[in-house]
């Protein structure tokens, strides 16, 4: 039998019809690329700086000017500053306006000159932290609060800058270094491994057995499947501040009802004991995600034709052997495609950890770790470099997952 092949032609017609499929391609590969290729292009370019907060906007001078002392100590003083702490910045100048009746009294700095009422200074370049601070001795016979509403109002005009940290071509391996070198790194790459692997077979399981236990029809089952969905649907800050509240160890009713219960003398805190904590966010993981596998399960099974189980009961078989022997091959598929979302998402999980626990008692994931290197020492090279380590090993997963397991329905 023959198979059938698209036209492979490349005649006028057929260059046309290329030329139209790309065109209509066209606006769906310009957004993936703006949305998508090009977000990440960045970080991968940021995690090759040694960037940091600051370092957002490119180098530049920063000015200040201020009316100080009385009298006869009366004086303008200009403060001028490198915003970058690294970066040299070139033609460094200072221009204001003196006001009316306002004179200085001493010879100015060798850099400043005046003309008229335009006050002009060149500091050249400026290096990385470096700072300029003029102190000018002025006389005037206007009053305090006049003149210092006349110095302070004049903005003065200030140019000059430097190349961008983060256009420059310059790249480095030291947020990688500082990265790989610590043993930090490792331990959590260890709990986030923890988290991602029980918390995505934990979810499969719980949702597995939820939709056998829903796969008969019984009187209450739509609103017992409504139940189910709660912990997905719920917003996560909700849920969070429940669990928070609930395992608490002064107010929480799962401490009191322990103790009570003589399981234990003393309050548990399951939120701020290692390794207590990482098996506490690992459960709360799979009781608020465990809903969407089951709904994909609980779907699977229903679709599978009942004449096998009907044969299987004539047979004698035993509900273990249906269930293994006949739906469990049928529901390999669906459990490969959601292990592998889970694992995706799981492993990307930031907001959970960071509701419960904040990142602390040994549940600082990988996700965490970037967003305290990012943000909290405002360390963006190190929180990029950490997002792309992120990357390779979903990527490698990925890799090992549609090398290895299972291509079944589809994949």
């Amino acid at each position: 039998m023959s198979t059938a092949l698209p036209p492979t032609g490349t005649g006028a017609l057929a260059k046309r019809e290329a030329r139209l499929a790309w065109g209509l391609l066209a606006p769906t590969l310009i957004s993936v690329a703006l949305v998508v290729v090009l977000p990440l292009f960045a970080v991968i370019w940021i995690s090759f700086k040694p960037f940091a907060l600051q370092d957002l906007r490119p180098p530049a001078p920063i000015v200040r000017e201020s009316l100080r002392g009385s009298g006869e100590d009366m004086r303008i003083e200009y403060r001028v500053r490198n915003s970058s702490q690294e970066e040299s910045i070139q033609g460094v100048t200072l221009a204001d306006t003196l006001p009316d009746g306002v004179q200085f009294r001493e010879t100015l700095p060798e850099a400043c000159s005046l003309e008229g009422r335009e006050f002009f200074c060149d500091f050249g370049e400026m290096e990385g932290g470096e700072r300029e601070r003029l102190r000018l001795p002025i006389t005037s016979d206007m009053g305090e609060d006049a003149l210092e509403a006349a110095v302070e109002d004049s903005e003065p005009d200030v140019t000059g800058g430097g190349k961008s940290t983060l256009t420059s071509p310059e790249l480095s391996l030291e947020n990688y270094k500082r990265l790989f070198d610590g043993g930090e790194f490792w331990s959590v790459f260890g709990v986030t491994m923890f988290y991602t692997v029980f918390g995505t077979i934990g979810a499969l399981l719980m949702g597995l057995f939820a939709a056998l236990l829903l796969n008969k029809s019984f009187k209450g089952q739509g609103f017992i499947r409504g139940l189910y969905l709660f912990p997905y649907v719920a917003p996560v800050i909700a849920v969070a501040f429940t669990w928070v509240t609930l395992f608490d160890p002064f107010s929480g009713s799962a401490n009191a009802l322990l103790i009570q219960m003589g399981v234990t003398q003393s309050a548990i805190n399951f939120f701020g004991d290692r390794p207590l904590a990482l098996v506490m966010v690992t459960v709360f993981e799979i009781w608020r995600y465990f809903p969407l596998s089951f709904l994909f399960i609980l779907a699977r099974m229903q679709s599978i034709d009942t004449s096998m189980y009907e044969a299987a009961d004539m047979d004698g078989a035993s509900p273990f052997q249906k269930f293994w022997l006949l739906s469990l091959p049928q529901l390999l598929g669906i459990l490969s495609v959601l292990f592998l979302l889970r694992f995706i998402w799981t492993f990307n999980k930031f907001d959970d950890i960071f509701l419960l626990t904040g990142g602390n008692a040994g549940t600082r994931t990988l996700t965490v770790n970037v967003y305290e290197q990012a943000f909290a020492i405002s360390n963006i090279g190190a929180g990029a470099a950490v997002a792309v380590v992120i990357l390779l090993c979903l990527l490698c997963f990925s890799f090992v997952f549609f090398k290895y397991i299972s291509r079944e329905e589809g994949l």
